[in-house]
């Protein structure tokens, strides 16, 4: 079928128009999904999006042991026998046990075919089940709200229930228990622990027994991530493989997060970070950081530090970390095992010689290498050549020798090892050969005893691969599982892409807060908690969709409001005179971090003869709809026992207001102001006001939500707006206070909001000579707005 016929064939089983066009693009799936609508004997009439779904599941989840039962898995689904993603996984289970004919007694009865779980038997498991864990639930409230889902639908009376039905029942019933959720269930940090030392080699260190599970998220108990297969439920292609592996782990969940060392990790990652970690955590396991350093030319000690320190930063602590170098001799000699077993062969055809055999742009017939069926002691002797530099790079490769013929182009005899003469950061100049992403990734989690491989969508054709070169070699087989990448609209995630904005100057550095990287947001001011909370809202899912920045924005802001103190800060000057106040009035007010939190502390600020107020309250020429200072007008100025009245206005000889002179309404029958403005005085003996030595207003980098698509280019999409720079803002003296509590070099940790104006972080550029001295320049980051923007 053409790529549109399909399309239309895919939208007739209910899937979205988007998701039908990324199920093209993924030949294989698209392929088992096709085979399926045909199988179920559907592909004209076409079906309803609840068979259709299933039906989805069971193309893109089938295991090869069960694809030779597809044709009756499929009809199941279409006759209404299976109704339930859990009884077709069941299906696929029971199928790849089956090597003949399925029987249908047999089948039905291992599916829960024909089983229907009432309401009452429902409510009454959910009953027992709580009645079992009352203590724990009273102690633990909501933060045990996840296990107890997850210990849910293991009851046996419940497996065919309705998932829904049973997390509403559950809900319910908790809720009867404890009560709706109120300030106990806040997650409250802990102090940072100190950081322990890198480890830069693997340890022997057996895993632990037992492990805490603090506020776990519910997205590791609900939707997909709460389908996966316990350790040691998946298949190997040897069974003392699965023996060995459990002796080694007791039956632990190993995860691990495996970033390539070739840049600064960006929001997306931070996703994968909190799946890998998290669902270790969840299921009391481990997860590794693991470099996957097998590309020197591109690799820098820098990404190494700050992949760490971020992974820190958000507030997770590797069990181990580890390097796919770690492993280079052992990956080098079941290379030479894979040959031997004539299961790889060197290749000495170039790059675009490999395209063209492989169908070339027009995606024609492929063609096996001539190299394919060298002799493999022809080839073992190649390979020790290309070991010993005797070739240059892109002279020969080390290939799998997969299935040309397959649909898959991951199966399309991959690339294992090639030439590069570039030293290694932790091997220096002992390899020229290094290997590729294909081959270390899959024999590393192997080695590491991996349990779920958790990887994006757009591996998903890798699986095929994956499991081929573990039952290629006869090593322990972990399994994968893809989910949907995060993507945030108005920016651009591509490490070249950013490369660029960096060398061409249109930003300042990876760290610039104008990015997405990680770094960037962290300089920005953006809390970890929030990028957290973010993430684990969205939970996980099986097709890609991207996130409004507004909504990303939404977690920053209402953690924010939540968490930091405020201030008072004018960005835009301009000087009041209160004619009616003595020179030297000065009046000492204590003000409140945070209104109705006293556990924020208080402070004092001065109250002065001379004040500061932002220029944007301020109008020559008043109006009905305007409620802010005007000639003639009285507002309030926040915290002041009384209200001020602008009398009148004074400028130089060119028409500019060098200031306003204003009355102090400290008299009776004084009406209470509409407004209430924020302000800072002088004070020469509190050292008021804090003059800033800047203050740097984001906005997004790109006009468009969707920079990559512009005819022009990316570069052509720049907001020439995304970055204001104030110079001359004022701030109150709580500023001293607030900085004062800045821990190290972590200046992005301090964080206020600026009253009526936008949240905002201390910035690296500062320089802070002691506290208080007027010596110091402070430079302020705006982290987010008030309000939503409705522009963006």
């Amino acid at each position: 079928m053409a790529d549109n016929e399909l399309i239309a064939l895919f939208q007739a089983i209910g899937l979205k128009e988007q998701r039908a066009k990324e199920t093209v693009k993924n030949k294989k799936l698209a392929l088992n999904l096709q085979n399926t609508i045909s199988e179920a004997g559907i592909t004209q009439s076409g079906c309803d999006k609840s068979v259709g779904d299933l039906l989805y599941t069971l193309a893109s989840t089938v295991s090869k042991d069960a694809s030779t039962h597809l044709g009756y898995l499929a009809r199941a689904i279409s006759d209404n026998r299976l109704n339930s993603s859990e009884q077709v996984a069941a299906a696929i289970k029971f199928a790849e046990t089956t090597n003949e004919g399925i029987n249908d007694e047999e089948f039905n009865r291992a599916c829960g075919v024909g089983v229907v779980v009432t309401p009452d038997q429902i409510t009454a498991a959910i009953a027992k089940h709580l009645e079992a864990n009352k203590d724990a639930l009273i102690s633990e409230r909501y933060k045990f709200l996840g296990p107890l889902l997850a210990q849910a639908r293991q009851i046996p009376e419940l497996r065919w229930a309705n998932g829904v039905a049973v997390k509403n029942e559950l809900e319910k019933q908790v809720i009867a228990i404890i009560g709706p959720k109120d300030e106990r269930d806040v997650v409250v940090k802990g102090k940072k622990k100190d950081k322990e030392s890198k480890s830069t080699s693997i340890s022997n260190q057996k895993i632990p027994t037992e492990s805490k599970t603090n506020s776990i998220p519910n997205m590791f108990f609900e939707g997909e991530l709460s389908k996966l297969h316990k350790p040691g439920g998946n298949k190997q292609v040897k069974p003392e493989l699965m023996e060995k592996h459990l002796k080694e782990t007791g039956g632990k969940v190993l995860t691990r997060f495996p970033p390539e060392p070739n840049g600064f990790l960006h929001i997306g990652h931070a996703k994968a970070i909190n799946v890998n970690f998290g669902y270790a955590k969840a299921h009391n396991g481990f997860c590794y950081l693991r470099y996957d350093d097998t590309n020197p030319e591109a690799e820098e000690e820098r990404y190494f530090d700050s992949i760490l320190e971020t992974v820190e930063w958000l507030g997770f602590k590797p069990w181990k970390v580890t390097y796919s170098s770690d492993y280079f001799d052992k990956l080098y000699e079941l290379a030479i095992e894979l040959i031997k077993r004539d299961k790889a062969y060197v290749c000495s055809c170039t790059p675009e010689e490999m395209h063209e055999m492989r169908g070339g742009d027009s995606g024609g017939e492929r063609k096996e290498c001539v190299h394919r069926n060298r002799p493999v002691e022809e080839s073992l002797a190649e390979f020790q050549k290309m070991k010993e530099g005797r070739y240059k790079e892109s002279e020969v490769t080390l290939r799998m020798k997969m299935d040309i013929q397959s649909g898959n182009p991951q199966f399309w005899d991959l690339v294992a090892y090639r030439v590069l003469y570039t030293p290694h950061h932790r091997t220096d100049d002992k390899w020229c050969i290094y290997p590729t992403y294909d081959y270390t990734h899959c024999l590393c989690d192997s080695f590491e005893n991996i349990t779920h491989s958790l990887c994006t969508l757009e591996f998903r054709m890798s699986r095929e691969s994956y499991y081929w070169l573990c039952d290629a070699l006869e090593v322990y087989k972990p399994v994968q599982f893809e989910y949907n990448r995060l993507q945030i609209n108005n920016t651009i995630m591509s490490k070249r892409k950013i490369l660029k904005l960096v060398t061409e100057g249109y930003v300042k550095g990876w760290d610039d807060p104008r990015l997405y990287t990680l770094p960037a947001l962290r300089r920005r001011g953006v809390p970890p908690e929030a990028i957290n909370g973010f993430v684990q809202d969205l939970g996980v899912t099986t097709s890609n969709s991207t996130i409004q920045v507004p909504r990303f924005e939404k977690y920053v802001r209402d953690y924010l409001d939540a968490h930091v103190p405020r201030l008072m800060i004018v960005i835009d000057p301009i000087k009041i005179v209160i004619e009616n106040l003595p020179d030297d009035y000065v009046e000492e007010l204590t003000v409140p971090f945070k209104p109705k939190d006293s556990s924020m502390g208080e402070h004092t600020v001065p109250f002065s003869r001379i004040v500061y107020i932002d220029k944007s309250d301020f109008r020559e020429q008043d109006s009905p709809d305007y409620f802010r200072l005007a000639v003639g007008k009285t507002v309030g100025l926040l915290y002041v026992p009384h209200c001020i009245t602008c009398i009148d206005v004074v400028k130089d000889a060119d028409g500019n207001i060098q200031h306003l002179v204003c009355r102090y309404e400290n008299g009776p029958g004084v009406k209470k102001p509409k407004t209430y403005i924020q302000w800072v005085a002088e004070s020469s003996r509190h050292n008021s006001p804090v003059c800033l030595h800047e203050a740097r207003i984001y906005n997004n980098l790109f006009n468009s939500e969707n920079p990559a698509a512009q005819p022009n280019g990316f570069l052509a999409d720049i907001n020439p707006n995304s970055l204001e720079v104030a110079t001359g803002s004022l701030a109150e003296v709580g500023l001293h206070e607030v900085v004062s509590r800045k821990t190290k070099n972590d200046y992005e940790s301090v964080r206020f909001q600026a009253i009526r104006v936008g949240y905002f972080c201390l910035d690296k550029d500062s320089v802070i000579e002691e506290p208080h001295s007027k010596a110091n320049q402070l430079v302020l980051n705006r982290i987010v707005t008030l309000k939503e923007d409705p522009k963006k």
